[in-house]
């Protein structure tokens, strides 16, 4: 069966190109230097043309080197804390011999920016960054042609520094990136692989640099979409139902004649209030009663999973090699299992928000999303604009995650200001935010492994619902498997969708818990279970650097355990250990320490890189040990922190985080892999510290018991 569209959205490697009249586009732009390109999955790098023609350019980012000097970098993608504001100007500043200080990112404005499909995946990185280094030395050469012409030199007696080009033995013959840019306009399409520098020669790329943008949040004049303020602004309240999915039948507003200057939108499905005091708005909209026809639906957190199981039918399969029967014959030992995996929300610190405003006929919005350019799209159809007439602007986002790719209250929020003829801001409260929220769906795999009496894998059986394929390709060396996917459009009680590495960290968690299981029948280590069994060169060389960091072969303490898991996701390959404590009395698990060692190619920028597997490896945490949504049929019983727990500062164990050296390879990605590993290290981990098997997430001290007492 087809992927969910969301899904294929999500996965999609390309971002297609827009064809610009190149008169059209000189229009746009001032002076300096201009090179256009496109950010897709088909490299430079890799020897890659885009054929474009004089007429006509094709491109979704350029960078301007402007005539003060300074450079811009123009592109669809946006920060949301991932830290790409910093690497891709580090890459731009490295190729043109600037301080990062010149480069100024230009992220995600629909007016200034070519289109893009949206941010995610890790695929910024692995796909922007060896562009953006060609664009940045084609920009280079056009300087140097230009400085050996009007300082009279040859090209190859020329160098760079710091903005400024000059003759290697007469240095005071110089000409500053500002002096060549003067009066030019030169536009450029990137049509052949540049050359670009080598590991050797790099001074920033490799270097720990800290964000761009640091200064700009801790001081807290970072803008966000809820802190833009207009003049005769109004704060919407939406009224909700309480079940997911409702129609609405009737609204009765008598009770608002109490309260001055509030206004009322009844739009269609939408019901809110609006008043230029936030917290009159809050307290009006209670007074609303609005009277709904909810669907009806009888799953819920403990039944869901024979739900999904009773009622996907369909399967495709993703691998198959060798024959299961014959995997059967040749092994000594046939284990089979389930896992299982709730829903979990994204719970980011910003809750979805937006503020805009009409002028004109032109809707003017600051919104909280990952893909500002389908946010555009969705705009201009919900309200019967021209595209043209919508313009979504730059802003910081807290936290995405995949959650801000949907968009529902930028349309909230434009639908109420083109009905009150007012500016609008609507920021979503935490219980709105996990209502509705794309959740994570929640996942069954069922798995079947088997083993011969050398502790060699011979069988692998992986039958997946609701989580997808992501990082699912086999990475150990086993003859005779077969994966297969089993989905089902609108199977979930509410909505779900992209949660950070998409469906990789239900079914990482699920092989590498069953790779244990299999290891422990085979009466082998882990760890050379592992070894024993991989054919990935990259995971085998990943594997061995986080034993030797990790310490695997050191004396554990009483009540403490070890445990592993490994998985690939963006290109990048994974390896976590993790110790934990387990109280055998209460069945609290404790993580104590966690060591993540990955491959992930050329490393931009360490202390990024580092923040985001910190990042990553903190947010697994929530999700193995403490977060569940609670739900019986459309109503989602898990309205704010106080019953949906995520990780603490209490909780959070000693992380160390290392990285292969490979500065002369193409990066990967970085702000997801290091999340997908998380809970199965940590199921690994309490096995060996108790002999608790918990094959349900999260792993609660219930959970933990009821293991316990199985044995």
């Amino acid at each position: 069966m087809k992927p969910d569209k969301i899904d294929a959205l999500y996965f999609s490697d390309v971002n297609e190109p827009i064809s610009l009249d190149r008169r059209d586009f000189l229009k746009k732009l001032g002076g300096g230097i201009i090179v256009v390109f496109c950010l897709g999955k088909l490299s430079l790098l890799d020897g890659w043309g885009q054929n474009s023609s004089n007429d006509a350019l094709n491109f979704n980012a350029y960078i301007r080197v402007k005539e003060d000097g300074s450079i811009n970098c123009y592109t669809g993608k946006i920060e949301m804390g991932q830290g790409i504001v910093t690497s891709l100007a580090q890459v731009v500043a490295d190729e043109l011999s600037v301080p990062i200080n010149l480069i100024d990112m230009v992220m995600g404005d629909t007016e200034l920016c070519p289109y893009d499909a949206g941010t995610w995946g890790s695929l910024t990185t692995r796909f922007a960054d060896p562009v953006l280094r060609a664009a940045a030395a084609e920009a280079r050469e056009i300087l140097i042609d230009l400085a050996a012409t009007k300082l009279g030199v040859s090209e190859a007696n020329l160098k760079l520094d710091n903005g400024v080009i000059y003759e290697a033995e007469n240095p005071s013959n110089k000409a500053t990136y500002a002096e060549l840019t003067k009066g030019k306009k030169i536009v450029k399409t990137l049509e052949k692989k540049p050359d670009i520098k080598r590991a050797s020669e790099f001074k920033l790329i490799g270097k720990p640099i800290i964000s761009t943008d640091a200064i700009a949040k801790v001081t807290g004049t970072a803008m966000y979409s809820g802190d833009i303020k207009l003049p005769g602004i109004v704060y919407a309240t939406v009224v909700r139902p309480k079940i997911v999915g409702s129609k609405k039948l009737t609204v009765d507003a008598s009770q608002l004649e109490g309260f001055s200057g509030v206004q009322l939108v009844n739009e269609g499905d939408l019901v809110a209030v609006v008043h230029s005091d936030p917290e009159i708005s809050l307290k009006a909209s209670k007074k609303v009663k609005v009277s709904w026809d909810a669907p009806e639906q009888k799953m819920n957190n403990e039944t869901i999973f024979n739900y999904l199981e009773e009622n996907i039918k369909d399967s495709d399969i993703f691998q198959e090699e060798g024959s299961l029967e014959v995997g059967k014959q040749h092994s000594k030992s046939i284990l089979k299992a389930q896992y299982k995996d709730g829903y979990k929300a994204h719970a980011p610190m910003e809750t979805h928000s937006a503020t805009c405003y009409f002028e004109d006929n032109k809707l003017t919005i600051w919104t909280s999303s990952q893909t500002p350019f389908g946010t555009q799209d969705q705009l201009a159809r919900a309200l019967e604009i021209p595209k043209e007439n919508v313009h979504v602007k730059q802003i910081f986002l807290g936290g995405g995650f995949g959650g801000k790719i949907y968009n529902q209250q930028a349309i909230e929020a434009a639908l109420i200001a083109k009905s009150c003829k007012k500016p609008v801001q609507l920021v979503w409260s935490r219980r709105e935010e996990f209502m509705y929220d794309k959740f994570r769906p929640a996942a069954v795999m069922n798995v079947t492994s088997g083993v011969d009496e050398n502790g060699k894998l011979n069988l692998w059986e992986f039958d997946i619902y609701c989580a997808g394929t992501r990082g699912t390709k086999l990475f150990y060396d086993v003859e005779n498997n077969r994966t297969r996917m089993f989905n089902e459009r609108d199977i979930h009680p509410f909505g779900t969708g992209a949660w950070r590495a998409p469906g990789n960290n239900s079914t990482t968690f699920a092989r590498e818990s069953h790779i244990d299981v299999t290891a422990f029948e085979a009466g082998i280590d882990p760890l050379e279970f592992r070894l024993k069994n991989l054919k990935s060169e990259n995971m085998i060389a990943a594997l061995k650097l986080g034993a030797e960091k990790f310490g695997w072969n050191r004396t554990k303490k009483e009540g403490h355990g070890f445990g592993i898991a490994l998985g690939e996701d963006a290109g990048t390959s994974v390896v976590m250990m993790a110790e934990v404590h387990v109280d055998k009395e209460t069945g609290i698990v404790t993580p104590i320490k966690v060591v993540c060692s990955q491959d992930m190619g050329q490393v931009v920028n360490p202390h990024g890189a580092t923040l985001q597997t910190e990042g990553g490896i903190t947010m697994g945490l929530g999700y193995a040990l403490y977060e569940d949504i609670e739900f019986n049929g459309g109503l989602v019983k898990s309205r704010n922190f106080s019953n949906y727990t995520i990780t603490k500062f209490s909780n959070t164990p000693e992380i160390e985080c290392v990285f292969m050296d490979k500065m002369d390879s193409k990066p990967q990605g970085g702000g997801e892999p290091a999340i997908i590993c998380v809970g199965g290290a940590i199921a690994n981990a309490v096995f060996d510290a108790c002999g608790a098997r918990v094959t349900r997430m999260p792993i609660t001290p219930e959970r933990v018991l009821k293991a316990l007492n199985k044995e």
